[in-house]
Formats: structure tokens, C-alpha cells, sequence
């Protein structure tokens, strides 16, 4: 098959949706090289991980030409269409919500990826302009498309409910993290990671954007009930949200225990992961959760709040909490910080949980997906 994939975030977004692009593509490429892959994207921006995927045999980029060079979003919404069967694309694979118009007449089968409609179940987390943006493209593209991959059950219920899709139209297939967070470091290696951080020697670790949704105040109130010796490490972007954390912080005489963390390099993150003691993710709803995967192949206990989906990443040996009690946060944090067993027993059944995100095994759902349509 000759399969094409919108590739704007693979190319533009070093996180979220781009890291999932790159994941899907990176995984198909390698695990079933006999067919060829096309990234479409309205610029070229290169990394390291773009340059290593293009020097792939069966890999080739496509970026507008002509006057849609000028007009970026405008190829990417009709343009792209004729070049895609230019180019003798088969299938196309919208990777991040959307589709370019008139696919069905041009004769490509299409898959759309949704990863969340947040947008609506929470809609004060945004301006009313980008919400009807993302409901008008999102909706379009559940409509518009062969088969629709869900990247959670609980993402495919909410299309289900807000759309009114038939959900036989819907398959949920996971994605998995980068492979750094199974390597096992030395005592040696985390060391130096904390050291450079000025990290102490007992933390929570949160990893994520620092806003609203991601709820990083219910583990800052947590501290309250836990002994001074433990902090709290959360490495993310700032937005003006994390300018309320540290008034509280600094009201609440927490500036020793909580460390703001941006600009954190992925080389840096699996260190971080291995040496916290525990892992927080308060989150009020998120599409999957890929940071609660990564602290299980971290072999780092996970605490996370009820509610959306993040018990499907964190499976039956992580604990759940109500995302507005922080008395309960901290009742959890402790348990596992004073009793051995417990510990021993969410790392194993951690561990063997998320085998269930194995590359290879996500790879092959995915392309008889493909190969069925």
C-alpha cells in the first residue's frame, strides 16, 4: 500500500499530538517496511527524529507547492487532496482530529485519529472561537472518514455521545512512549540528573502542561498532609496558571518543597521518572494519559484521579483518587511510601500491565486496521 499521513504535528510539535504522529509513523515503518509511507506537512521543519525517519527507504515527505506554498492551511484543508492522488496515495491517515476535504470522490480510503473532545466535556478550558473551530473539524472528520481510531475507550464513548457516531465506525488502538523510559539507569546516572535539578532524595513527580485541566494545585495542597521530607517535582510548560501555584506556594511557606520544571530535554525525563517515589497525575480528563505509561515502564508507582480515561493507562495496580480531595491524594501517597509491599506489588503489576502498549503489538492493530478498509 501506498499510505499517506497528515505529518504537520510530526514536524511542528515536539509533544502531545506530535510525539503520537511520530510514534505511529516511526512503528509502521519499521514493523512493515514492505509498504510506503508519505508525510504530508505545510512545512518542512527538521529534528533529529524527522531526519532519522527520513532517511528511511520507505518514507517520502510532500509540502505544498505552487501558490499553496503561501497558503499553508489552505492546501492542508483542499489542496493536499489532489496531491494525494498524485501521488497514488491509498489510504490517508489523519493523525491529529483532522481531514482534508473531498478524499471520498478522489477515491482514498481515510482513518481519522481523535485523541480527545475535552473541548466540549470541559469547554471553560477554552476560548469560544477554538471551540467552535475544533467541533466544526472534528466533527467533519468523524463524518467524513472510513473508520475513526479512538485513543481511549473513553475518547470513543464522548464521540459516541457528542457526535452521535456509530461506534462500529470506532476502534480503540493505544499508543505507547518513547523507549527511553524502559532502559533501567544506574544509581550513578539518576544521580546526576537530580544533582543537576537540585533535586531532593524523596519526590512526587508530575509531568505535563501546567494549567488548569492538568489540576497540578490538588498535589501542591497534598503536601499539607505529607512530612516535610516529601516534595514535589512537576516538569512541564508554564502558563499563567503556574503563576497561581507559586502565590500559593509562597503564601503557604512551600517554596523548598515544590520544584517548577520547564524546558526539561527528553534525555533528562527517564532519570526523573526512576528516582521519584512516586508518580501524581490529578488530571480532571485527558484523552489517554502517555506520562502515567511512562512512569510504569519506569517501574515508578502511579497515583491518579478518577474520572476520564487514566485508569485505562495506569490498569488495576495504580490507585485512584478524587481529583478535588487532597487529603485523599496524600492518604494514597502515603500508603505507598510506608509500606514495602505495597510498593513491590503496584511496580509488578505495573510492569506487566503496560506490556499491553508494546510497539510492535499497537503497530500490527493498526495496520489491519489499514488493511481492512
Amino acid at each position: 500500500m501506498i499510505i499517506g499521513f497528515d505529518a504537520k504535528r510530526a514536524f511542528s510539535n515536539q509533544t502531545g499530538l506530535g510525539n503520537y504522529s511520530r510514534y505511529v509513523i516511526d512503528n509502521l515503518s519499521a514493523y512493515f517496511p514492505d509498504h510506503q509511507y508519505r508525510l504530508y506537512a505545510p512545512k518542512e521543519k527538521n529534528s533529529p527524529v524527522i531526519s532519522a525517519l527520513r532517511q528511511r527507504e520507505n518514507i517520502a515527505c510532500a509540502f505544498p507547492r505552487g501558490g499553496y506554498r503561501y497558503f499553508s492551511s489552505l492546501w492542508r484543508t483542499k489542496g493536499m487532496t489532489a496531491d494525494l492522488q498524485r501521488d497514488g496515495v491509498q489510504l490517508y491517515h489523519g493523525l491529529s482530529n483532522e481531514l482534508p476535504v473531498g478524499l471520498q470522490k478522489k477515491g482514498i480510503r481515510s482513518v481519522v485519529t481523535i485523541h480527545d473532545l475535552i473541548f466540549l466535556r470541559y469547554p471553560q478550558f477554552y476560548k469560544a472561537p477554538d471551540r467552535a473551530i475544533y467541533t466544526r473539524k472534528f466533527r467533519h472528520a468523524c463524518q467524513e472518514a472510513d473508520h475513526i481510531v479512538a485513543v481511549s475507550k473513553c475518547t470513543k464513548n464522548d464521540i459516541v455521545s457528542f457526535f452521535g457516531t456509530d461506534p462500529r465506525k470506532i476502534s480503540v488502538i493505544y499508543q505507547g512512549c518513547n523507549m527511553l523510559f524502559g532502559n533501567k539507569l544506574s544509581f550513578d546516572e539518576k544521580q546526576q540528573v537530580c544533582k543537576k535539578y537540585q533535586l531532593p532524595e524523596t519526590f512526587m513527580l508530575n509531568v505535563g502542561t501546567i494549567e488548569p485541566r492538568k489540576n497540578l494545585f490538588l498535589a501542591v495542597k497534598s503536601l499539607h498532609h505529607l512530612d516535610d521530607s516529601v516534595h514535589l517535582v512537576a516538569v512541564g510548560r508554564e502558563t499563567s496558571y503556574a503563576l497561581e501555584i507559586k502565590k500559593y506556594v509562597a503564601a503557604h511557606g512551600l517554596e523548598q518543597r515544590v520544584h517548577l520544571l520547564s524546558g526539561v530535554p527528553l534525555s533528562d525525563l527517564p532519570a526523573l521518572y526512576q528516582s521519584a517515589a512516586v508518580f501524581v497525575y490529578p488530571s480532571l480528563y485527558e484523552g489517554f494519559g502517555i506520562p502515567i505509561i511512562e512512569a510504569l515502564h519506569s517501574e515508578t508507582p502511579v497515583v491518579a484521579a478518577t474520572g476520564s480515561c487514566l485508569s485505562e493507562a495506569g490498569g488495576p495496580h495504580s490507585i485512584y483518587v478524587d481529583p478535588q480531595n487532597d487529603k485523599e491524594m496524600a492518604d494514597a501517597v502515603n500508603r505507598i511510601l510506608n509500606d514495602m509491599k505495597l510498593q513491590a506489588e503496584m511496580i509488578a503489576g505495573g510492569k506487566k500491565y503496560v506490556a499491553r502498549f508494546d510497539d510492535q503489538l499497537l503497530a500490527g492493530q493498526m495496520m489491519e486496521l489499514y488493511q481492512t478498509l
